[in-house]
């Protein structure tokens, strides 16, 4: 009789083991996708400053070089498309789209000195440039934690676990094009 009580202990012992494992590895896969998502909100946070100070610079912009308006336009609709896109890779592509726009609005206010020396462009200007090395940041850290979470996923035996239970891999949150990886010039 001891024996049998003995497997029987064992027995349950494993099963408690494998239990706590599995809320163990369930926790840590829940824990890592929110850490995701709250660096996805950090992105987010930080593209709608962008989107913010867009109408304010393209306004400034527009009372030194009104006959640019196809360009404004253009800057206009990427930015529209870049608020209405959802997704890691879309937003991607979006931000990439405005950013390039962006770097043709630059180039245009180049050709103002008078804009050039203005306080509010030279204002829009730092905060900007401040924006863009937030999103920068945020985008890193996003991407970081995307990376956590999909090791995660992949490696075994969690693959089993998150498989089943429904985990799918995030998307990283990278630029198109090589041309792309230079950053949105603002100084003059």
């Amino acid at each position: 009789m001891p024996l049998t009580n003995l497997i029987l202990w064992l027995l349950l012992a494993l099963a408690v083991a494998v239990v706590v494992w599995l809320i163990a590895v369930y926790n840590g896969l829940i824990r890592s996708k929110n850490q995701t998502e709250e660096a996805w909100s950090d992105i987010e946070v930080q593209l709608k400053r962008r989107y913010d100070l867009i109408p304010n610079l393209v306004s400034t912009v527009k009372g030194y070089a009104a006959h640019e308006r196809e360009l404004f336009e253009k800057v206009t609709e990427a930015r529209s498309r870049a608020i209405s896109t959802t997704g890691a890779q879309a937003k991607a592509e979006a931000e990439n789209a405005l950013t390039a726009t962006l770097k043709s609005l630059f180039a245009v206010a180049e050709n103002y000195p008078d804009l050039k020396a203005t306080q509010n462009f030279l204002q829009l200007q730092d905060e900007l440039s401040d924006t863009e090395n937030k999103i920068q940041a945020a985008r890193r850290f996003y991407n970081g934690n995307v990376r956590d979470y999909n090791i995660k996923l992949e490696v075994f035996p969690t693959n089993l676990i998150a498989g089943t239970l429904g985990f799918k891999k995030k998307e990283f949150f990278g630029l198109a094009e090589e041309a792309e990886r230079e950053p949105v010039k603002v100084e003059f």
